[in-house]
């Protein structure tokens, strides 16, 4: 069917209204949303033909009942940003609903004056423009979603700009609540960092619903620059309510020496896709990419992976653990990638799933696409249920079959949540996971 069918014209009107509102904003950010949104149109909707989608659902992703529309003023703005507590102590703070600006918590006058930039997007695109011209989705949707990348780029409207000038080192983190609210509303999360060199910073960003029947669609994207020597620590997680049809584009580019680590905590979305792209551009570079799932009922979480080793002497470590219940699916599809010149690369891909239910579905594809002859490579990718014994253990000594199968669950993902720096973060993923199991006990 053509993009350009009816199908597709509400979304084209919406776009029209959503340039129209933009009156104040620059000409040139006008030009990029227009050229986005004609390479939405020209991209085909994915099949699951495509090996991209191999596994996947691509029922839905046509986008019919999204209300590309401007939406109703937020009446419950104060309850949302006190909801907004992960993190007691921060550098900054923005807090989004449907991508209007709840609260903006700005930097001290102290970093300020060396040069930081926390700044929303709509303020960005006029007081910093030239750093999102450079850097505005300059890494490319390459791992299947490049029709949702140019749907985001489009629609996209809000979002935290974090830019930390040469040797700038940031002790507590920054923190970005993205809240969805309204049923139907199409939100696009979107956050920029860029580290200079020998920079230091982390963040923080939370996906979340507002209530648990809001049926809504969300595109996000995240981008990292990290500079010579600097160290960036990104911290996602993702309770949006299982109505939730969700896209998060996430990529990195690594720098000589630098230190990129990224944790995703994967809890809701009815179907829920993540592609994170690791550029080790830098020699001496390490990026780790870690992740959580927690599927049940009929959730399906589809992950797409590439580690990209361009430059010699350079380590990648990716870890994804998913724990499935009930008829919930789950998809991994990991390529390590290691170009002519990047000799004596380090890289590991691993992927685990904890099977919780025998109609539960771990689909896994790990692979190499080797191009130097001296390297340390390994994927892998295991599939099992819990053991009887284990079960068994804690039945006997009084605990309930669903409280073990909480408890193993637990022992599995601290592998993943040890490694998340900010205790109040961990401690909350740790309480999203637990919400879960709690919600399913009633």
């Amino acid at each position: 069917m053509s993009e350009s069918s009816d199908a597709i014209n509400p979304i084209k009107e919406a776009f029209n209204r959503h340039i129209e509102d933009l009156d104040t904003a620059p000409a040139w950010w006008k030009s990029s949303k227009a050229e986005a949104f004609e390479t939405f149109e020209n991209i085909a909707l994915p099949t699951r033909r495509d090996e991209p989608w191999r596994f996947a659902t691509v029922k839905g992703l046509e986008l019919d009942d999204v209300k590309f529309a401007a939406l109703p003023s937020i009446s419950d703005a104060a309850s949302l940003v006190a909801r907004s507590n992960f993190i007691e102590n921060f550098s900054g703070r923005f807090v989004f609903g449907d991508d209007q600006t709840l609260q903006a918590d700005r930097i001290s006058p102290e970093l300020a004056e060396k040069g930081v930039i926390w700044a929303p997007f709509r303020e960005a695109i006029t007081k910093h423009a030239d750093i999102v011209k450079d850097y505005f989705m300059k890494q490319k949707a390459d791992l299947g979603s490049e029709k949702f990348a140019a749907l985001h780029q489009a629609f996209m409207e809000n979002g935290a700009l974090l830019y930390v000038p040469k040797g700038v080192e940031i002790e507590d983190a920054f923190v970005v609540y993205n809240w969805s609210i309204n049923a139907g509303s199409a939100i696009f999360p979107h956050t920029l960092v860029i580290t200079e060199d020998f920079a230091k910073v982390k963040l923080v960003e939370a996906n979340l619903s507002a209530t648990e029947d809001a049926a809504a669609f969300s595109c996000g994207v995240n981008h990292i620059f990290a500079g010579v020597g600097s160290t960036v620590d990104y911290t996602l997680l993702q309770n949006f309510n299982e109505q939730t049809l969700g896209f998060q584009l996430n990529s990195n580019v690594a720098g000589k020496d630098s230190n990129v680590k990224t944790i995703s905590v994967n809890v809701g979305c009815k179907r829920y896709r993540s592609e994170t792209h690791g550029q080790i551009k830098g020699s001496g570079s390490k990026v780790e990419m870690l992740s959580l799932a927690v599927a049940d009922n009929e959730q399906e979480i589809d992950q797409r992976t590439l580690q990209t080793h361009s430059a010699p002497h350079a380590v990648s470590d990716l870890l994804f653990k998913n724990a499935l219940v009930d008829n919930a699916r789950t998809i991994f599809s990991g390529l390590i990638k290691v170009d002519p010149g990047a000799q004596q690369t380090d890289a590991y891909q691993t992927n685990r799933n904890l099977l919780l239910s025998g109609t539960a579905e771990a689909n896994s594809l790990p692979g190499l696409e080797i191009d130097a002859n001296d390297v340390k490579c390994s994927h892998g990718a295991t599939t099992s249920q819990i053991e009887d014994e284990e079960i068994f253990y804690m039945l006997a000594r009084g605990i309930p079959r669903e409280k073990a199968q909480e408890l193993i669950v637990y022992g599995f993902f601290e592998e993943v949540l040890e490694r998340i720096s900010c205790e109040t973060v961990a401690e909350n993923a740790r309480r999203i996971i637990q919400n879960k199991f709690t919600r399913r006990s009633k």
